[in-house]
């Protein structure tokens, strides 16, 4: 039997895709949740929150772009033309986010105000552009020959922005189930609160598109609503309510500290999976598949070894951090 060494490939690609979506979601959206507090008190506890973690989780994006780049090179170099003005701003915002997480600390009081708001705008602007980019990979990609055949703002339409918007509100939603899970009162009391209203605007989220998407493209209406996929298909959005009504009844339960963030995780994955199901088998949608994107499988083959053993020690090293810092963190404790 043959190996689909593209298959595997995709795998890894979408495992560490959805790996930084986790762990570098939730400390985005401690950013994002900064305007929630006025307290400096609180906006050290929620930066110290991820302080041991957060530069280590962006390792999976280093990941995911490098394996994209050797194993689907014609998928790397559409996606990079065709997105270059957000995957730019989103660099940027990750810059900007990185050093006022260092210099906040550092700055005098007159100056932590300015870092603050760095902090604030870089998150927002990196979350908000990869967004856009989930938006446009949904929307598909012109493409002549083996290039991008598109303009340089074609990622920028409606259901795009709109899709940016969302996962800022999905980020913030993960970073305050990770402060509910990680402070105490009286900041995990407001960070309840929060989660609350925003678990709310993520479903509206959720449904529009849901419903934007399959009236705009057929092949995914067909993908979704034709027999028997339906079937196997409805799972998805049932338990996206499910786990939307266990989330809520958790948020009211001031006993219940690290389920709503296991929760959020589970409609995170649940709505990465809507994605991947929506554009199987193509890397570059509409029309481009993962085998016709493929590198040579020489090249691939020559890969696997480094990236199945780069991968488990990333994982070792990534729980161990977890591990030692696990806990709350209380006022006057962290990162100095």
């Amino acid at each position: 039997m043959s190996i689909d060494l593209s298959v595997i490939w995709f795998v890894i690609i979408v495992f560490a895709t959805l790996m930084y979506i986790v762990m570098d979601g939730f400390d985005l959206g401690i950013g994002i949740l900064f305007p929630a507090t006025r307290s400096a008190e609180d906006r050290d506890v929620m930066v110290n929150s991820v302080a041991p973690v957060w530069d280590g989780n962006e390792t999976w994006l280093v990941l995911g772009g490098a394996g994209l780049f050797g194993a689907f090179p014609l998928a790397y170099a559409v996606i990079i033309d065709a997105l270059t003005v957000p995957l730019t701003l989103m660099l940027i915002g990750l810059i900007f986010r990185g050093v006022a997480f260092e210099f906040r600390f550092k700055a005098t009081p007159s100056h932590r105000p300015f870092w603050d708001k760095a902090f604030i705008g870089g998150s927002i602007l990196a979350t908000f552009c990869q967004g856009i980019a989930v938006g446009a990979v949904i929307n598909g990609f012109r493409v002549t020959g083996r290039s991008y055949s598109g303009g340089a703002l074609d990622w920028l339409t409606p259901f795009n922005v709109f899709c940016g918007l969302g996962l800022v509100v999905a980020y913030a939603l993960l970073g305050a189930t990770w402060l509910v899970m990680k402070s105490s009162n009286p900041l995990q009391d407001r960070m309840r609160y929060v989660a609350k209203r925003l678990l709310l605007a993520l479903l509206v989220i959720i449904a529009v598109i849901s419903a934007w998407t399959p009236l705009t493209h057929p092949a995914i209406a067909d993908r979704w609503f034709s027999l028997p996929n339906l079937f196997f298909l409805l799972p998805v959005p049932l338990l996206v309510l499910v786990l939307s009504a266990w989330q809520w009844r958790c948020l009211n339960n001031p006993h219940s500290h690290t389920r709503p963030f296991l929760l959020t995780l589970g409609l995170v994955f649940l709505g990465f999976s809507g994605l991947g199901i929506s554009i199987w088998p193509h890397i570059i949608p509409p029309s481009i598949t993962l085998w016709q994107a493929a590198s040579p499988a020489q090249s691939q083959g020559f890969m696997l070894p480094g990236a199945l053993l780069i991968i488990p020690v990333i994982l070792v090293y990534t729980s161990w951090s977890y591990y030692v810092f696990r806990g709350k963190v209380q006022h006057g404790e962290g990162y100095h």
